[in-house]
């Protein structure tokens, strides 16, 4: 019996020693299941934004709250959630982890790879739905990001942290905008994210093999949620590749994201929002639509020394019916960024590719983030441009011009076939300079619309071959000195009368 009561008192005595473990757990039950939207009962004390457990690895997140019922979004696999399956609270606000291992990667809208890849792991994780930048931490845009594109660089320049809308209808080229502009990234300290919104597979696909081929995928990252994937996805993509590319530009590196496109983003929002009965606004979109696309791009920024210098540059893409900017989504956007290129049906069956319709477009930075050697050369150009237009449209009427008219009227002609580029094709910053210099001087005037394309392509290799010093010069210092044009002048005037001369013209 001693031995008996010894043994007692020795478990009471390890018992009495230890406290038992209470694990309080947010729990409830699921009341209805819409597509991949669930309305849930019996969550307390729960956040907006806050992950949920379905079990068997279904996650969610919770976007809507009542006094009654709490609604959430599902990512990915959401068939097998049924009536009563039970709900657990995270705890935490959705974030995704985030490191350098993200580039040259394709994941979709939560972070999970997509390229039969490693999952991304790293000890940093970010909240998908941070506050942009404060007006102290950020600097005026005064930096150009090159685009390739001639139009775009001359005319209506792109700089680093600046939200430029890309609009026009389907099948115009704005896709090609965009990849030629992460295209011509390469060589430079530019990070880039592609975010397709409820793109084709197979057109995601295509993008992807397109900067495999080029080499662009080694500064590239691609985040999609493709047109067969839950709203919940498409709607959460926008933020996850947002992140990513905030994580970049805190460390002080330059990011540009491309949205493709918020059209359908918002189209995702109004499924979900319609799901959970909020009321409905114009063209059945929910009241704060404007909100949600504005706290987005006012993430793009352009950051100062003291907060790190980085910049994160958004060119989100918008499509339109028919032509119509008035409508609810484009108006919203084109109110909300810096600028806008307007693409144009009309151009684009014509041939004249970019399509950008360049009275429609703008760029609120102009100048500022221009460097100074496309600027010498572009300020002639708008305005044989300009007044192009201006006497094109009073050429219709007119029986007969004068010279004066109708030579004005064959330069506006020649400079802009010289603005047309062949896809996928982005010029660097002397090609440009040099092409634009030798139109505006009058040295095209001796050629047709139709010579004009030949004509590039001697003229360029005829410069990289013989007069590589010349390229070199403006693209290190990015400003045309005299000595610099002068040796210009000479070698296009050389060109000209080799390839062109005046009196096999004139004959």
């Amino acid at each position: 019996m001693t031995q008996i009561n010894k043994l007692v008192e020795e478990i009471q005595n390890e018992l009495a020693g230890k406290k038992p473990k209470v694990m309080k757990r947010n729990v409830g039950s699921v009341l209805e299941v819409k597509d991949e939207v669930v309305f849930i009962e019996g969550l307390t004390g729960i956040s907006y934004g806050e992950l949920l457990d379905f079990g068997q690895g279904r996650i969610g997140m919770v976007i809507d709250m009542t006094e009654e019922l709490v609604g959430a979004i599902i990512f990915g696999e959401f068939e097998s959630i049924k009536e009563g399956t039970q709900v657990t609270g995270k705890g935490e606000i959705f974030s995704i982890p985030v490191d350098d291992s993200y580039l040259g990667r394709v994941v979709d809208a939560v972070g999970a790879p997509l390229d039969d890849r490693p999952a991304i792991k790293s000890k940093k994780s970010a909240f998908i739905d941070s506050i942009a930048p404060g007006v102290i931490e950020r600097r005026p845009v005064d930096t150009p990001l090159q685009t390739g594109i001639k139009a775009i660089d001359a005319l209506i320049p792109i700089g680093r942290g600046q939200r430029e809308l890309i609009i026009g209808d389907r099948r115009v080229g704005k896709t090609t905008i965009a990849t030629d502009t992460i295209l011509a990234q390469e060589g430079t300290d530019v990070i880039c994210i592609y975010c397709a919104i409820g793109q084709r597979r197979g057109s995601t696909a295509g993008i992807v093999d397109l900067f495999e081929k080029s080499g662009a995928v080694k500064y590239t990252i691609v985040v999609s949620a493709s047109s067969s994937d839950p709203a919940a996805m498409q709607y959460i993509a926008p933020y996850t590749a947002t992140t990513i590319g905030e994580y970049f530009m805190n460390q002080g590196r330059h990011v540009l994201i491309i949205y493709d496109d918020l059209t359908k983003h918002a189209w995702a929002y109004r499924q979900v929002s319609l799901i959970l009965r909020r009321p409905a606004g114009r063209e059945a979109y929910p009241g704060d639509i404007f909100y949600l696309h504005s706290r987005l791009l006012e993430r793009a920024s352009q950051l100062n020394d003291k907060a790190g210098g980085g910049s994160l540059t958004a060119l989100p893409i918008i499509e339109t019916q028919e032509g119509d900017l008035s409508a609810y989504i484009p108006t919203n956007v084109i109110s909300i960024t810096d600028g806008q290129l307007v693409l144009d049906s009309d151009l684009f069956n014509a041939g004249v590719r970019p399509a950008i319709n360049i009275g429609a477009s703008v760029s609120r930075v102009g100048g500022a983030a221009q460097t100074k050697a496309i600027k010498q050369v572009a300020g002639k150009l708008k305005m044989d441009l300009a007044q192009y237009r201006e006497l094109a449209a009073f050429a219709q009427f007119e029986g007969e011009l004068d010279e004066a008219t109708k030579k004005q009227l064959d330069r506006g002609s020649r400079m802009t076939t010289l603005m047309k580029q062949k896809k996928n094709k982005p010029y660097p910053l002397s090609h440009q300079v040099v092409l634009i210099w030798a139109g505006v001087n009058g040295y095209l005037d001796r050629l047709t619309n139709e010579e004009i394309g030949q004509f590039e392509e001697k003229y360029l290799n005829q410069m990289s071959d013989r007069h590589e010093a010349i390229l070199s010069a403006i693209d290190k210092e990015k400003v045309l000195d005299k000595d610099v044009e002068k040796k210009l002048q000479v070698a296009v005037e050389s060109f000209m009368n080799s390839h062109y001369p005046v009196e096999a013209n004139k004959s």
